[in-house]
């Protein structure tokens, strides 16, 4: 998940803290995940991958509502 890997800005926080329950528990799990790996230099099974087809932007839509929020004021 691409939008997992995005540099956390003011707007990509709040954007964050507005997911719903599930999608940021999903988003937490492959970070920790993705930690987890990393400590123990591991690689995530080509199984468990995320084909880029299959990819999905879930931050975009809060992200454009933040942003446009912030500039309405």
């Amino acid at each position: 998940m691409q939008d997992d890997t995005i540099y956390e800005t003011e707007d990509v926080k709040e954007a964050i803290g507005r997911l719903p329950g599930d999608l940021y528990n999903d988003r937490m799990f492959r970070i920790k995940r993705a930690l987890d790996l990393t400590m123990r230099y591991q690689i995530l099974p080509k199984k468990q991958r995320a084909k880029y087809e299959e990819d999905k932007f879930y931050l975009e839509s809060y992200l454009k509502e933040v942003i446009q929020e912030r500039k309405e004021k």
